[in-house]
């Protein structure tokens, strides 16, 4: 395509005219629907491969294994071949840097979060708990913040759980009534969240969003690809998961504003999963931070089989389309089919519905924004072959791929941090001592603790649930997420730079609480 700017487009396909995905406009949001087997995934590819080629770090979940193969060199089979060719270029068979990550550490590089950041209104979601439950469950956490006990894996909200029970009586006056039974449910639902991968997803180091953000030498973007087919097992988990880290990005990235391109495009699969079942105060949350986490310079794209799958307002964000083929079997079919020809802009010169109806596997209705933000006119056109391999790679060459990963060994070993567990054992251990002294809660935390505990004096420690680390906390997260990666004196100086800065501004770093604690701070 001689005609196409690439340094400002990506080129997705072609009908009357080529369809163009802007840069400036990726932070849109955008929205790829179609039936199960009309050509979705692979117009995923596309669009990561287009993103990635311009210097966008791309994040994508991969639920089947298929996307994998963008990461190796495409073929150059006598259909792909003939098809750019119908659209004016010579087929180049191409890869792209990849980095594979995976919650349960078993196809890519383990993925963690520490409790606190997943924070109560997440973990609730995630154990399916009632109003009640989640009421007790904001109470564990609103004690470990008072009390100033990290809690970074499952043992210590087990720990936490286990001091709310044992307390319960003497707790019940300040923070509303606590049952044993209810502490006990939620253990109960510890122990399946545990059995579905959360022990593996609870911990240190965590997760850093700068290793989401990574170029080559060259000035490609990594696609980083998660890998999603036995996380899928669990919908809710998997939703819940790629929730956090949206949240995450929304709390940790700066304003930014309009750029000639993102920053991160960020491809949510399987978008339906995400609303299934939410409460209303969750999805206002997730319209919210759709619609302000352009500004941090972050694309977010749902892909799902309906548009009616969206909720409205929602799907009023996502300004460019992708619509593949939908069967029109059964009134929900042709439902989805009319709500989506009507999220289109007509074109005079299509019946949008029916074609809808009629598009080949490869084909699809096109609308990207254009001009100065406008939705441009629905078009008809076939996606462009991949560059990268359609289809799965081996693990052979997943294995070649993870050995030469920018960020090998920084997240492969666990780092278990003393927090709220070793705290409380310590507790438990001294106040059952001879002679120890009684009603007086002996310190924990070692001498982290310490600088913590003296801090907080002065900058005051009980703060309500939301609000920024203590400088000990902080101090502690930085040693876990350095010391698998860097030597003692590159700790040394980064441990000055977290006392030094933080404590001239803001003290520690903001707790992501829940979906989107950002957007409930403001």
């Amino acid at each position: 395509m001689t005609d196409v700017d690439t340094d400002r487009t990506v080129f997705v396909g072609k009908g009357d005219k080529p369809a163009l995905l802007t840069l400036a406009f990726a932070n849109r949001h955008g929205l790829v629907t179609g039936a199960t087997g009309t050509g979705k995934t692979v117009t995923l590819q596309v669009l990561a491969e287009g993103l990635s080629r311009a210097g966008v770090p791309v994040f994508a979940a991969d639920i089947k294994g298929d996307l994998s193969g963008i990461s190796v060199v495409g073929e150059a089979k006598e259909a792909l071949v003939k098809r750019a060719k119908d659209m004016g270029f010579d087929y180049q068979p191409d890869e792209f840097p990849a980095v594979f990550w995976d919650v349960f550490g078993e196809q890519g590089h383990p993925v963690r979060a520490t409790v606190s950041e997943m924070g109560p209104l997440l973990l609730s979601r995630m154990m399916d708990l009632n109003d009640v439950q989640e009421g007790v469950l904001n109470i564990a956490f609103r004690i470990a913040d008072e009390q100033g006990l990290l809690l970074l894996d499952m043992k210590d909200l087990r720990a936490i759980l286990g001091h709310l029970a044992e307390h319960a009586a003497e707790l019940t006056t300040q923070y509303g009534n606590v049952s044993k039974a209810t502490v006990g449910t939620i253990q109960r639902q510890l122990l399946v969240l545990e059995n579905q991968g959360g022990t593996k997803f609870f911990g240190e180091p965590a997760l850093a969003l700068k290793d989401l953000m990574r170029t080559t030498s060259d000035g490609r973007g990594f696609v980083n690809i998660l890998v999603a087919d036995k996380l899928m097992e669990n919908p809710r988990l998997y939703a819940t998961f790629l929730l956090w880290l949206l949240s995450e990005l929304f709390e940790e990235m700066p304003e930014v504003g309009d750029l000639d391109k993102p920053k991160l495009a960020f491809f949510f699969d399987e978008a339906h999963l995400l609303f299934n079942d939410a409460p209303k105060a969750l999805l206002d949350r997730i319209e919210q931070v759709v619609r302000l986490i352009r500004s941090k310079g972050i694309g977010v794209f749902f892909v799902t089989q309906n548009p009616i799958d969206v909720p409205d307002k929602v799907l009023g964000q996502l300004g460019n389309r992708v619509q593949h083929a939908l069967r029109a079997f059964t009134p929900r079919d042709q439902k989805a089919v009319k709500a989506a020809a009507e999220t289109f802009r007509p074109n005079p010169k299509l019946d949008t519905a029916q074609v809808i109806t009629e598009l080949a596997k490869g084909e699809a209705l096109v609308s990207f924004l254009e001009g100065n933000g406008t939705p441009a006119l629905v078009e008809r056109a076939m996606i462009r072959p991949p560059c990268g391999r359609i289809g799965p790679i081996t693990p052979q060459e997943r294995a070649a791929i993870q050995g030469r990963s920018p960020v090998k060994g920084k997240y492969d070993v666990t780092v278990d941090a003393e927090s709220a567990y070793e705290v409380l054992q310590k507790r438990v251990a001294q106040e059952a001592a001879p002679g120890a002294p009684q009603g007086e809660a002996p310190a924990g935390g070692g001498w982290l603790g310490g600088i913590g505990g003296f801090l907080g004096s002065i900058f005051g420690t009980n703060r309500a649930r939301g609000e920024r680390l203590t400088p000990g906390q902080t101090i502690a997260r930085e040693i876990t997420r350095t010391v698998t990666g860097r030597i003692a004196g590159q700790i040394a100086a980064d441990l000055g730079k977290s006392v030094g800065g933080k404590m001239g501004g803001s003290v520690g770093r903001a707790i992501v609480r829940g979906a989107l604690g950002g957007i409930l701070r403001r």
